[in-house]
């Protein structure tokens, strides 16, 4: 304590601080803040109970009445007798930067007014009450009230020591503490306890932070928080009360929070979040309604902290009650000019299925869209269940109705502090002034989610300006889009490779796709300038251009090298969501060298250089669930290329190939089980009397045969052994991904596959071949075998082994095929 202070706190509650003529005094303090060069500050806890006490209830009637005795006359003072007079002035001490006004006006004593030690003790609250002073002591002189204040000091800077998992600008946006800011240790004691806050959400609830002061001339301070993070609190272990049909095993798969293993050090799903509980919560409800049991109910979630706090132990209570099978399905309808009928086929859940929540969803939101694209905009879709508890059976009705007439009044966008308005706007499917649809809102967040660009996006609706009108906003959270890689891998294929590139996937916020990009191989270097724009001059128009030089090694499969150097411009234009058509017009020159002598005579006619002018287009039709991942819907593309607009060489080469996914986990209750079905077809066409390249024909095996090695089958020189390539090309794969029995979140996926194809129709009308053995069967080639698909943090790895089960003698094949690739 300064010396000077008084030493005593007299025990008389409020109405008891200070009194009369004796001089009155308070400290504002909390529990010591240590100091780096000077003593720490200090307030015992009976003074700050009766500070906190005395001063919050009566700061705004205070400083009211204080500020109001400050304008009125003198003639308007209280009258009370005393015995000391009336107060002649108000003499001020010890302040350095508020003007002594200011701290009149929060007096309750102004001159004229008689002595009252009440009023006195009340004007010393009121002071205090502001926050700008560390000590102050009010007393009379005669008949003069004398202030003697110490003011707070401003603080200088707020820094950090200590903190690795958090960064200083995450940290400088949780506390309040500002530089010039007035320094009162209340609000940095508030802001040390919301930092701790910020590392228990984090799961690091050992972290210990001390605020230190620095005391600088000036009578200013330097506020350091002096952070000791600890290690985070990770989940030792997950219980499930009440499940019987379900082992705990298979319920620890579905929750998102994962006990703790040495395998997740990359994640951080065994890290404690308190916000987490309640997702889990969702998803184990969402996972017991998926199977039929409608009645289901996650009582309670529950997390303990270890003695120790290293780790929780976390209970998640489940009444499951009994499983349901599907009843009656119906659907009605009350909206005039529809018949039920026209779109139950919309409804693929039937009689004796077992109960799926997310079936009844997804089929509610099927009708609804349906509806809405026959000319219906205010629909709304309600599926009605009924339970039949004894016969265990549940009887759905859809319910279709007119909703209320809702326009959007307006779309506002928040957050995008880098991209632009427009690059956001133009991925909605829906315009102000328009009839407000809840499907086309979700297909427009989707949009949006998948440019990229952001790390969340989340559109909400609020009423307008009035009933019928909606105001749309759109908050989104900026992520970083430029990248610079530089990585390594190895493919069966190219063999061992570098890369390096850079992109920037929202050049300067206008949504402009634009990079570079470097790969050297063994047996393929590649070299890349890529621009694109989305929506060139802002019409559904997206345009781009390359330039590109590639090289490759084909020793070992066709005997040669080439080398390809040009340009390509495209456009492409969107027909609706799921229907795209792209034009190209490439020029390309060619080089066919380094023939080994040994080549086939096929392979040597094609040695030289050659210049392709080609145009093409390609007609993509994509009904995907998603574009990374897709579980369920398809994909065909129909592509085209003419050449001959100048150049050496003339064709027309058509390609048509497709996808289809077929989901297995209404039947199988997992997700990764996922059937795909694709298919293909190739022809080339020489058109003007020119012969076709080898280096422009389709060549099978590898990637698009498995169990073969690439171009390993197909026509081939028999003497030689080498790979000529064909004309015309078909290709099958019938592939089931099923999950592993490791934990999902190591992100293996297992695959099975059988592969068909057949090329052939090679052309040996060149008088120079004659006597030269070409084998040219277009009998189908088979290969099957199993795969792992592992989404590692360094990239996406592929291991294959796959047997060649129907061949002929002179294919080659390859039983392991691996590929790996990443960046960093």
């Amino acid at each position: 304590m300064p010396p000077g202070h008084a030493g005593g706190i007299p025990d008389r509650g409020c109405s008891g601080w200070g009194g009369g003529a004796g001089v009155l005094r308070l400290f504002s303090a909390p529990p010591a803040i240590p100091s780096r060069t000077g003593p720490n500050l200090s307030l015992s806890p009976r003074v700050l109970l009766l500070a906190t006490a005395c001063l919050t209830p009566a700061l705004l009637p205070i400083a009211a009445e204080a500020q109001s005795r400050a304008r009125a006359p003198a003639s308007a003072a209280p009258q009370r007798a005393s015995a000391s007079g009336l107060v002649q002035a108000i003499d001020v001490r010890g302040n350095q930067r508020i003007e002594a006004d200011t701290i009149r006006s929060y007096m309750l004593l102004q001159p004229g007014d008689v002595f009252d030690a009440d009023r006195l003790d009340r004007s010393l609250k009121s002071l205090f009450a502001t926050g700008l002073f560390k000590d102050v002591q009010v007393r009379h002189e005669g008949n003069r009230v004398v202030v003697e204040v110490q003011e707070n000091p401003i603080v200088n800077r707020v820094a950090f020591e200590g903190n690795r998992k958090i960064s200083d600008d995450v940290l400088r946006n949780e506390v309040q503490m500002r530089a010039r800011a007035v320094f009162t240790p209340q609000a940095v004691q508030a802001d040390r306890q919301r930092v701790q806050e910020l590392y228990a959400r984090r799961g690091r609830f050992a972290a210990v932070v001390e605020p230190k002061l620095i005391e600088l001339d000036q009578n200013r301070v330097d506020v350091i928080y002096e952070i000791q993070e600890g290690d985070a609190a990770l989940v030792a272990r997950i219980n499930f009360v009440g499940n019987h049909e379900y082992s705990d095993s298979k319920l620890r798969e579905i929750v998102a929070t994962k006990e703790q293993a040495w395998y997740r050090i990359f994640s951080s799903s065994d890290q404690f979040d308190p916000e987490r509980l309640s997702f889990d919560r969702e998803l184990l409800r969402r996972f017991y309604l998926r199977n039929g049991y409608a009645d289901i109910q996650i009582t309670n979630a529950t997390a303990e902290l270890a003695p120790d706090r290293s780790g929780f132990f976390i209970t998640y209570t489940i009444d499951e009650g009994p499983r349901y099978k599907v009843g009656k399905v119906e659907v009605i309808s009350n909206l005039r000019n529809l018949d039920a009928a026209s779109v139950r086929r919309l409804v693929d859940i039937d009689t004796d299925d077992w109960y799926d929540g997310d079936s009844v969803e997804r089929v509610a939101q099927s009708l609804q869209d349906a509806v809405n694209l026959r000319g219906f905009p205010f629909v709304d879709v309600q599926p009605r269940i009924q339970r039949d508890r004894e016969a265990r059976r549940v009887d759905l009705t859809f319910e279709i109705n007119e909703a209320p007439r809702v326009y959007v009044e307006r779309i506002d966008i928040n957050g995008n502090t880098r991209t632009q308005d427009r690059v956001i706007r133009r991925e909605f499917r829906i315009a102000e002034g328009d009839a407000f649809n809840a499907a086309q809102i979700r297909r427009s967040r989707q949009r949006i989610r998948d440019l990229g660009y952001f790390s969340d996006v989340q559109v909400s609706s609020a009423p307008g300006s009035a009933p019928d009108r909606a105001v749309l906003t759109t908050q989104v959270a900026e992520r970083a889009t430029g990248e610079v890689s530089i990585g390594g891998g190895y493919s069966t294929d190219a063999g061992a490779l570098a890369d390096v590139g850079l992109r920037e996937r929202n050049l300067l916020g206008t949504g402009i796709d634009a990079r570079i990009n470097g790969t050297l191989a063994q047996r393929r270097s590649q070299l890349d300038l890529s621009v694109t724009d989305p929506y060139f001059l802002d019409r559904n128009l997206a345009a781009g251009a390359d330039i590109f030089f590639v090289q490759r090694n084909l020793l070992s499969i066709s005997a040669y090298r080439e080398r390809r150097a040009g340009f390509a411009i495209r456009a492409g234009y969107a027909f609706n969501d799921r229907l795209r058509q792209t034009w190209a017009y490439t020029l390309v020159d060619r080089e066919v060298y380094d023939i080994a002598s040994n080549a086939s005579r096929y392979i040597q006619e094609q040695k030289g250089e050659t210049l392709l002018s080609q145009i093409g287009q390609t007609l993509t039709y994509d009904f995907r669930d998603s574009i990374i991942d897709p579980r369920r819907g398809g994909v065909a593309r129909l592509g085209t290329d003419f050449a001959g607009i100048g150049g050496d060489v003339a064709y027309i080469r058509a390609r048509l190939d497709g996808t289809y996914y077929i989901p297995f986990e209404q039947y199988l209750g997992d997700p990764d089980y996922v059937l795909s079905i694709s298919a293909g077809v190739g022809y080339l066409e020489p058109l003007f009397g020119k012969n076709e390249r080898i280096i422009d024909r389709f060549f099978l095996g590898g990637e698009n045969l498995r169990g073969f090695r690439i171009a390993g089958a197909g026509p081939r020189d028999l003497d030689t052994r080498d790979s000529l390539g064909g004309r015309f090309i078909w290709t099958q794969s019938t592939e089931m991904r099923y999950p592993l029995p490791l934990p999902a979140e190591l992100g293996l996926v297992g695959r099975a596959f059988v592969d068909v194809g057949a090329l052939s129709q090679l052309d040996k009308s060149s008088p120079t071949l004659a006597g030269v053995r070409i084998a040219d069967d277009g009998s189908p080639r088979v290969g099957a075998g199993v795969g792992i698909s592992w989404r590692s943090p360094f990239g996406l790895i592929n291991i294959d082994l796959a047997q060649a089960v129907v061949k002929k003698s002179y294919d080659e094949t390859q039983v392991f095929r691996f590929g790996f690739g990443t960046r960093f």
